[in-house]
């Protein structure tokens, strides 16, 4: 049956050229799908898995805007609507630079299986711009949304495709991008975008979510060696929300977060991070880690090197894909760290996953770790369908409960396949089965 894997791996590099990430997204699943194919051989009838690994949808539009001086500009929107078999699509906006359709279909992918880990009933999708915010007025965001969603609004819905923000696509963002969407439709479909205000549709608890739930999910990987939190040194990559709040989570468990980071260099700060301080400079002024240094005595800034030459118990990565390889991963290990959990939407390189995993660390992928983003995002949805809105404690309570099903969900596929303590093959088993078993009962559509 690893024949049948290799060649669905193969036409997908054949019909996929140059998509590098995406190749790499597609064999991490596929790798671990060999023992689920030898022992229930149903899973590659009726070509299965050469629709799971192909989109439903792919839109690809010109986006027109003009900026403050009357400039015209053109940039490219997208659109992957991945796998709807579990639900409505859902799956966030990214504008930035380095945007093209290759990295949304890696996204894309990677949200199937993290939706369905989820068990709340939403398919798979990603979308965004290599549109550029960065810089930009408040006008010229808000003509780029609204040209933006002039487009997108045909191909979305409560019930269709439940976009979200991500890199670039803040609360700002999903403000102009909504109030396009209701102008456009003469409807207040509150459900069609997640991440809104708190006064118009939005859930507590949202912005906390993704960090939350990495933290979450590393102290549910340490309960299963009888470990806790509790005192542990811990390196965290990013400055934006997940990096923020995985900190935060960290702080009230008891553990010690001593590093952060944005493109400019990383932050080491022994005493442990001033997160008001933090919040301050990152979510009120919008600034750079070299700010909390200038304010922050014994705190220290490096610009060259790595984040994870730090030496820590557990390694957070929260900024972006790739940030983590072989030579960073080999460094973490030979500080000691024991605990890998990812924030980030594939932050750890093939190279460094593997040295996690020959090592026997707990290592957990963003599929899997990171997914109390998206899954908020659904319970906001919920919310939006009962016209209701939950209190914080209501609504973490909700969050914490769900990222304790999907780290029991990948521990118990992992044992029934013969790898306990696989996190990867866990991961990629649980969702992979979840859709599969919707998609063999819909047919072949």
């Amino acid at each position: 049956m690893q024949d049948v894997v290799e060649k669905v791996y193969e036409q997908v590099v054949a019909r996929n050229r140059g998509e590098v990430e995406f190749h790499q997204a597609v064999h991490e699943v596929l790798e671990s799908l060999g023992p689920v194919i030898a022992k229930h051989p149903h899973y590659a009838e009726g070509a299965l898995l050469e629709r799971i690994v192909e989109p439903e949808r792919q839109i690809m539009f010109r986006v027109p805007w003009v900026d403050d001086d009357g400039q015209v500009h053109v940039n490219r929107g997208f659109r992957i609507e991945f796998n709807s078999a579990l639900g409505p699509y859902k799956g966030g906006l990214r504008f930035h630079p380095s945007v093209n359709a290759g990295i949304i279909k890696v996204l894309g992918f990677e949200q199937i299986f993290k939706n369905a880990l989820t068990a709340q009933g939403i398919g798979g999708s990603k979308g965004g711009s290599d549109f550029d915010p960065h810089g930009r007025s408040d006008a010229e965001v808000m003509r780029f949304c609204q040209s933006f969603m002039t487009e997108l609004a045909r191909h979305i819905g409560p019930s269709t495709d439940v976009p979200a923000g991500d890199i670039g696509v803040g609360g700002r963002e999903i403000g102009y991008l909504f109030g396009q969407y209701k102008r456009l439709r003469n409807a207040y479909d509150a459900g069609v975008l997640t991440g809104k205000g708190l006064t118009w549709g939005g859930s507590l608890v949202r912005t906390e979510a993704t960090g939350y739930g990495t933290v979450l999910f590393a102290q549910s990987m340490l309960a299963t060696k009888g470990q806790s939190l509790e005192g542990k040194r811990v390196a965290v990559s990013g400055a934006g929300n997940v990096a923020i709040y995985a900190i935060e989570k960290a702080q009230q468990l008891g553990a010690a977060p001593i590093t952060f980071s944005d493109s400019s260099g990383y932050v080491v700060d022994e005493a442990g991070v001033d997160l008001d301080l933090l919040k301050q400079v990152k979510e009120v002024e919008r600034g750079r880690v070299k700010d909390y240094v200038d304010r922050r005595p014994g705190a220290r800034l490096v610009v060259d090197g790595s984040v994870w030459d730090v030496p820590v118990d557990v390694a957070l990565p929260c900024a972006t894909q790739n940030e983590l390889d072989g030579a960073a991963a080999a460094t973490l290990l030979r500080g000691g760290c024991a605990v890998v959990a990812e924030g980030a939407n594939m932050p750890s390189t093939p190279e460094a996953v593997a040295a996690f995993q020959s090592a026997g660390i707990l290592y957990a992928p963003g599929k899997a770790s990171n997914a109390g983003g998206v899954a908020t995002s659904a319970l906001e949805m919920e919310q939006n369908a009962g016209r209701t809105r939950w209190d914080f404690d209501t609504a973490e309570s909700k969050l914490a409960a769900i990222m304790s099903d999907i780290h029991d969900s990948c521990v118990t596929a992992a044992d029934e396949y013969g790898r306990p303590g696989d996190y990867v093959l866990g991961a990629n088993v649980a969702g992979f089965t979840r859709v599969a078993d919707v998609m063999i009962a819909h047919g072949i559509v």
